[in-house]
């Protein structure tokens, strides 16, 4: 009896401590993006659901955008149409991008959505197409065209506003249109980067294949917990933050220098890791806001 209280103790304990969480962050936004090899993660993938469905009962106004690159690529194997990639791109041909669109859309949007609703948590899945929400261009790799992949141009967010004043969790598919209304497939990343500047988030969460930003790659104990933005551009002509890592950081200063409070770079494959980012004064990964002092690993 006494062990079994002892637990209860400490379980109340962990609710004492995000008290002061809940308490500054109720009533804010917070743009995460939901996507890497865990997706299909059946344990993961509920607690992300999870960890979003607490969010908003406490008072936090989640929005959700989501990749689905493994679903795409098994999709195309199964019509025997070949992927290709150029510099991390997909490069999308017009039945590739029909391909994304239907499965980002017609699937995984959707299944995101039903797993809210089971947790009696209110959502709407859309696209970028939904509401003339993004606006994009024709994005280059390094001057060579690969296909319909879109670069935003324009984020209306007038949808968004209305689903958050009606108490909603918006669920975004990365597909937009262009002037000519095309449509096209976006790098999830880049879609909840423009989403977060535009309304000025508190957060943005970053659901990744890494623990965050090392110091050191080959020691998972040198993760920084804590980056200033001034410290970033250090760190990459260091050669500490290199390859895929660099836009995201990238995107984190230049929407922190928009307005967004802070962003968060985290490792989805735990479980609960943006329950544990959140509410804890740990964390689980990187958080880099414009005050932080130099390569704070605490």
């Amino acid at each position: 009896m006494i062990e079994n209280m002892s637990q209860y103790i400490e379980k109340a304990n962990t609710l004492i401590e995000a008290l002061p969480y809940i308490r500054e962050f109720s009533d804010k936004t917070v743009v995460i993006k939901y996507g890497g090899s865990f997706m299909n993660d059946q344990d993961i993938k509920y607690s992300v659901m999870d960890d979003i469905a607490l969010m908003k009962l406490v008072g936090i106004r989640p929005i959700v955008v989501h990749g689905g690159g493994k679903d795409i690529s098994s999709m195309l194997d199964q019509l025997d149409i070949e992927s290709e990639f150029m510099d991390g791109l997909r490069v999308t041909s017009k039945e590739t991008v029909s391909v994304a669109e239907m499965v980002l859309c017609g699937k995984i949007n959707k299944e995101i959505v039903q797993l809210l609703q089971n947790r009696d948590i209110n959502a709407v899945g859309i696209s970028g197409k939904d509401g003339g929400m993004l606006r994009v261009k024709k994005k280059l790799s390094h001057g060579k065209d690969i296909g319909y992949v879109g670069e935003i141009t324009r984020v209306k967010d007038a949808i968004l506003q209305d689903m958050l004043r009606n108490d909603y969790v918006p669920v975004i598919a990365p597909i937009g249109y262009d002037r000519n209304k095309q449509t096209y497939n976006i790098n999830a990343d880049h879609v909840a980067y423009a989403i977060a500047k535009k309304l000025k988030a508190e957060k943005l969460i970053y659901l990744t294949d890494t623990e965050g930003v090392y110091m050191d790659h080959d020691d998972p104990s040198s993760i920084i917990g804590r980056l200033g933005t001034h410290e970033v551009y250090d760190l990459i002509s260091q050669g500490v933050i290199s390859g895929g890592m660099i836009p995201k950081v990238e995107n984190a200063v230049n929407a922190i220098e928009s307005g967004v409070k802070s962003v968060h770079i985290l490792d989805g494959r735990i479980e609960h890791s943006i329950l544990l980012e959140l509410f804890t004064a740990a964390g689980c990964g990187t958080m880099i806001k414009d005050n932080f002092p130099k390569y704070n690993k605490e």
